[in-house]
């Protein structure tokens, strides 16, 4: 039978070590006293990664948000643009057609759709911390509330 985790989380924290895209960082969740922390991937203490290892049920690794999530949100965001000008300066530099540009920087003209990834970047994390939760067995009640899109 597993049991449910009622702690209190730092629930910013949370989110945004759900939604970095960091390489050099490994963030956990401590089940306990649900505190969020990262560790460095150089970090070589051996006794540290054993401890994390050992004490499992407690420090839970936190999946990173990886290109290939990224790529997915952007092209489900492209998918969604009516004009069709911008769509293909997009869809371009997103396969990486020359000349392409970075998509924030292209979309720095266009405050609208920037702010509308925005808007589903944080949808899509906010999903996957309530299902990430659900898993692990620390979804509440009161999670609803705490969890709405950050805005």
């Amino acid at each position: 039978m597993a049991f449910v985790h009622n702690v209190e989380i730092a629930w910013d924290e949370l989110m945004d070590a759900f939604a970095s895209d960091t390489g050099d960082r490994v963030y956990f969740l401590d089940r306990f006293t649900g505190e969020v922390f990262f560790v460095s991937v150089a970090v070589e203490n051996e006794d540290f990664w054993r401890q994390v290892e050992t004490n499992n049920e407690r420090y839970l690794e936190i999946p990173r948000f990886d290109y290939g999530t990224e790529r997915q949100i952007m092209s489900g965001f492209i998918g969604s643009i009516e004009n069709s000008d911008l769509k293909s300066l997009l869809g371009g530099s997103l396969a990486g057609k020359k000349p392409y540009g970075k998509i924030q920087d292209i979309l720095a003209f266009y405050p609208d759709e920037q702010e509308k990834l925005l808007e589903m970047k944080d949808e899509f994390v906010t999903s996957r911390v309530r299902s990430w939760l659900e898993e692990h067995n620390m979804f509440t009640v009161e999670m609803e509330a705490q969890l709405s899109p950050r805005i």
